[in-house]
């Protein structure tokens, strides 16, 4: 029985990593013949797991939304409190969970009932976060950011709509390498059939992505890894402000204050040095302004500029000298 236990167990864990499995390859990396592994998908069927079956050559099993999510896993609230979270999460500045939260988000959506996903839309429909951000970046939306995970996890070929820097909205056909998010932006690595090359494509600038059902091959990327990819192609780019400031204050003082949106590193006892990154200058300009305490800007120049003319106006409006 553990043995039978620990297979069915694998056997949905496998279910969940592609959208669809041949049924002679699932028998394969299961170790069992075609007769077992139907009695291993029954048994998934009665606990709740909604498996499809497709007959003939070409057949095979896949994890399908269902009426009801399983049992004993999570209950309708805990499924749309887990979306919601999720998708915070991916759009959040805690580092290094981004990626794993859009991986999650698409394996909970895949399974969630239409009627869960109905909720889910609606509250974060008229969900407004009750904290500041700093220049979070431009939103994507979720069934976008979900439908490429799962495509990029699914090796399927993907069309959608762009709109490039330099061009007007064009249709794009598309095999989805991988998700990377770099600073407070979504990219998408992928190779770009039409064009024979690969391409970065950035998330707020697609829509309308449709699976096409056409599984592929992947090609190996030319470079170590997706993110040092996307990080070389957008280096020729204006890319975000690196913002650094010494801070005649303590750095317990300026974590409180400006912590979460920042990294403060310790000078000695009473100064410190704000690193920040951001793709406009004015809310380091207000963050440092919030500090009550002297600064010097050490990059960028443009920073110090902007804070130049900021006090000017600011002396000029509140009745001070002309300068």
């Amino acid at each position: 029985m553990a043995d039978t236990s620990a297979r069915t167990l694998r056997l949905l864990t496998l279910l969940q990593s592609h959208r669809f499995w041949a049924g002679e390859e699932l028998s394969t990396r299961l170790g069992v013949s075609a007769r077992t592994l139907r009695r291993d998908v029954d048994r998934l069927r009665e606990l709740g797991y909604p498996v499809e079956a497709r007959r003939g050559v070409d057949g095979g099993y896949q994890l399908a939304a269902g009426a009801a999510l399983p049992p004993l896993v999570i209950d309708d609230e805990e499924a749309v409190a887990l979306a919601i979270g999720l998708q915070a999460a991916a759009d959040g500045q805690v580092e290094g969970i981004a990626e794993a939260s859009v991986r999650a988000l698409a394996k909970v959506v895949q399974v969630m009932p239409a009627r869960l996903r109905r909720r889910v839309e609606a509250l974060r429909a008229v969900t407004v976060p009750g904290h500041w951000q700093s220049d979070p970046g431009p939103r994507i939306a979720p069934d976008v950011l979900t439908a490429v995970a799962l495509a990029c996890r699914d090796t399927e070929r993907l069309r959608f709509r762009y709109v490039a820097r330099s061009s007007g909205p064009a249709e794009r056909h598309t095999e989805p390498h991988h998700l990377v998010r770099v600073g407070r932006r979504w990219y998408l690595v992928a190779y770009d059939l039409d064009r024979q090359d690969w391409r970065i494509f950035r998330l707020d600038r697609l829509a309308a992505p449709v699976p096409t059902g056409a599984r592929f091959l992947p090609r190996t990327l030319p470079a170590a890894d997706p993110a040092e990819f996307v990080r070389a192609g957008l280096s020729g780019q204006s890319g975000p402000h690196r913002v650094e400031v010494l801070v005649d204050a303590p750095a317990g003082t300026v974590r409180r204050r400006l912590g979460r949106w920042s990294t403060v590193e310790e000078v000695d006892e009473g100064h410190c040095r704000l690193l920040m990154t951001s793709d406009a200058l004015e809310w380091p300009a207000m963050a440092v302004g919030t500090l009550e305490a002297d600064f010097t800007v050490v990059a960028p120049p443009e920073l110090a500029t902007l804070l130049a003319a900021w006090g000017e106006r600011f002396t000029r409006c509140t009745g001070g000298p002309a300068q």
